[in-house]
This record gives C-alpha cells, structure tokens and sequence, in this order.
C-alpha cells in the first residue's frame, strides 16, 4: 500500500527494496502512501491511547511491532517562562520522557520493526548520542544485533552508558559524526547490515508522530512547531506528517516550520539566512549541545522545503543561550532536558526578545531529550552540594537560619 519515492526527481521503487539514497539522482528518499486510499477518522485515533501506534494507519510495519510503549509524551504549558518572554501560549512537548529518554525512541520503533519486516539480521547507527542508544534498547527488544559508531570524545556519557548496556558494539573513531556516518554507510552497504540514521527514510516515520500528537494534545493547529535542528530528520519528519494529515483533511493550514541550531554548528541557518538553494557543512562542528553537533545534516534537503514551503524561520543560539535556558526549563517549569533540547525554546527566546515572531502566536517547542542523558554537562554549571557536619546548628548555619 505504499512506495518510495525521491524527493527530488519522483523516481518511485518498491517498499521492500533496501535503499537508502535514489539509485538515479542520489538524493533523499520518503514513504509515500495512497492517502486516497486509507480510511480513518479523528474518532478512530482518539479510541486509542496517545502513542506512535494509535497512527498506524499511516506507518509501514504489517507486522507485530518492536514496541517499548513509545509516545504519549506530556505537552506543557510554559507558564512561567511564556510570562517572562510575553508568550501566553508557549508550549513544550517533552520527547525525554519516552522509554530510552529521547525522541529517537519514536523512529526506532519503526526503524528495528521495519529491519524485522524486510528480513534483516542486524542493525547500524552512526550516533551523537541518542540514536546510539535508542538502537540498542530497540534491537535488545528484537533480540538481533546492533553496532553503533561514535566520534570519540564526543557523547555525552549517559548515552554511551544506555548503548553499552543494552549490549550493542560500541566502537569509537578518531573523527566527526559526519565521518562516521559515512563508515557506517559504507558498512550497510557493503556487509548487510540495515542502517537506522534518518537517511532511512522508514525511521522518519515513527518521528512524524510528534506532531500528529501534539496537535491531538493541543486540540487545534499551532502557529509555530519548534524543533532543534541536527541530522534535520526531526523537522522534516513533523513537516512530511502535517501534509499527510492536511491531504486527508485533518488540518486546514501547517504550522510555520522552525528550526533552532547551536551557533557552532548551523549550515541550515546559514542556508536560509542566505537563501542558498542548498547547505554548505560545517566543517569542525562545535557546541556543548552534543546531539546537535552535526556539519553536514544529511536532511538537510528536506528540512530546507519544510521550513521554506511553511514561512517558518531558523535560527541559531550560542552555547551560553541553551545553558541559560537548560537551567530556565528546571528551575521555572520542572522539566529536566539535556542541553540540545532547550535550544529550541531558547531559539524562541531569541525570535521573540528581536521582533522576529508575534507574541500571540501559539508555539510548541520540542525538547528531544532527558536531562540525565548528560549529566557531565549539568554538574559542570551547578553549584556542588553543600557538605557540613552531622548536627543541627551548622545545618542551620549552612541554610542562613
């Protein structure tokens, strides 16, 4: 019931064919399914609980799927933070609560259930983090194997600890994501092994689910959707989901597309910014916000469209700016998130504090993961506890009283 196709010249090829680029143009490849076709109502959906299944009418897996209970993350409403920036109806949609702690859980379930369907035996990542650990957990469930590269030095400590766990082959390399993508391409290519970055574009589909959810929380279209941009499968993801529901007639406007990048490592910013007609990488990508310290996004193609296409913006934020609003979200709104995650709602911040967005909109921001997947990164900008003697007087000592 559904094909691939190119993004860019239309070539069209079978689902169960294992590509990953366009055999004639080499561009980027998307599920395409026969919208005309499916039948399903709002009704449909909302009889099912909130989780990347209740859509399964416009996912591909036929069968049973690797499921972990994936999705039905919380919407929160930025009260206190939308108070301070003038933004009532400011939202963030918390993608660290899902099982492995990050939004890649969404496409992973998707991903390892679609490498079962196709036949295959073992699955592949290159990984600043999150995608490293959210394959091992899904492959443990699969009960197939899992190898994972990471640049050395360069992953934040818990998610090293989530993918060792989980027992999948961690090798480190002496260089950046972007070289160890290409390994790891090369690897499936020429080895057999199914690769699960979000070149594939059967992954990007369990992320379109992000939006379809919180426009289901929400209980109407927002004006923005806010997104951290890295590898760009996230905001390409929610942009190819929203057409999906906009043909079938469950929306009747998209939401501007926007895209926050860290300041070290911003080729689609400078992209738009410029109105190249295609990103030039970064050479030496570098931020603090490990998951999105990525050169040259292999989405970028599609990110491009969807922000361009929507009159969405992009944006870019220093390191100091993420910390500052990594420590906002914990302390005025208690949500935990790891540095990446507040870029998006610091990219906000910015947009707003110069005029660049009207202060009546309604914006959901997504923050992708959990604050304990970096927690290096939080003692490094915490005072340390306190240590006194055990008796009352130097607690009261310590405490002003």
């Amino acid at each position: 019931m559904y094909h691939l196709a190119c993004v860019n010249c239309g070539a069209t090829y079978p689902a169960d064919e294992i590509l990953y680029n366009c055999k004639k143009c080499g561009h980027l490849l998307a599920v395409k399914y026969p919208l005309d076709e499916i039948s399903v109502s709002k009704a449909t959906w909302n009889s099912r609980p909130l989780s990347v299944w209740r859509y399964r009418e416009l996912l591909p897996v036929k069968i049973d799927p690797v499921t972990l209970q994936e999705g039905g993350t919380p919407l929160y409403h930025l009260k206190r933070i939308g108070d301070e920036l003038g933004l009532p109806h400011l939202y963030a949609k918390h993608e660290g609560m899902n099982p492995s702690g990050s939004f890649k859980d969404r496409g992973m379930t998707v991903g390892v259930s679609m490498a079962i369907q196709l036949g295959k035996k073992s699955v592949a990542c290159a990984s600043t983090g999150n995608t490293s650990a959210s394959l091992a957990v899904y492959a443990a469930k699969a009960g197939i194997p899992a190898v994972v590269l990471l640049p050395a030095g360069k992953v934040a400590v818990g998610k090293v600890a989530q993918a060792l766990m989980h027992g999948a082959k961690v090798i480190s390399i002496r260089g950046n994501f972007d070289r160890a993508l290409e390994m790891v391409h090369d690897l499936c290519l020429s080895h057999g092994l199914y690769l699960l970055n979000s070149i594939n574009p059967y992954r990007l589909e369990g992320q379109k689910t992000i939006g379809f959810e919180a426009l289901d929380q929400l209980g109407e279209i927002p004006d923005r959707f806010v997104l951290p941009v890295g590898n760009a499968g996230n905001i390409s993801a929610v942009y190819k989901g929203f057409l999906e529901l906009q043909e079938l007639g469950f929306m009747d406007r998209l939401p501007m597309m926007t895209g926050i990048q860290a300041a070290g490592s911003s080729p689609v910013v400078r992209a738009i910014r410029e109105n190249l007609p295609e990103v030039i990488p970064d050479e030496n990508p570098e931020t603090i916000a490990t998951a999105i310290r990525i050169g040259a996004p292999v989405n970028a193609e599609k990110a491009l469209v969807a922000i361009r296409k929507t009159g969405g913006l992009a944006e870019s934020v220093t390191d100091e700016e993420i910390l500052r609003m990594q420590r906002d979200l914990a302390r005025m709104e208690g949500i935990g998130v790891e540095p990446a995650s507040a870029a998006s709602v610091a990219g906000i911040r910015k947009l707003v504090e110069s005029g660049m967005i009207d202060r009546n909109e309604k914006i959901v921001c997504v923050v992708t993961g959990h604050l304990l997947k970096d927690p290096d990164s939080v003692i490094k900008q915490c005072e340390p506890p306190t240590e006194i003697n055990a008796d009352l007087p130097s607690l009261l000592s310590a405490l002003h009283l």
